[in-house]
């Protein structure tokens, strides 16, 4: 496993700890901006993954896929993810 993978991983690992956090912050009544924070910070975190993922992703495979003629299918996938990502 690569670096960008690593830690991805390591994000998300902690960001799976925030969000069990969460649901006990709510399960325990605590104050809705302190819950909503914590949110945003496990959003951040999720992002975070996502990108190293998308790094390793550029990197590797279709850096690989442009290397072996076969690069228009990951343009397309990244352009279908982009799309995704900005809610299009």
């Amino acid at each position: 496993m690569n670096n960008e993978k690593l830690n991805a991983v390591k994000a998300l690992k902690t960001s799976k700890g925030q969000i069990e956090g969460i649901i006990k912050m709510i399960e325990e009544g605590r104050y809705c901006i302190d819950v909503s924070n914590q949110i945003i910070a496990a959003q951040s975190l999720l992002k975070k993954a996502n990108m190293l993922i998308l790094k390793q992703h550029l990197n590797h495979c279709v850096k690989d896929a442009f290397m072996h003629d076969n690069g228009d299918k990951k343009v397309d996938e990244i352009i279908d993810l982009l799309g995704r990502l900005m809610g299009k």
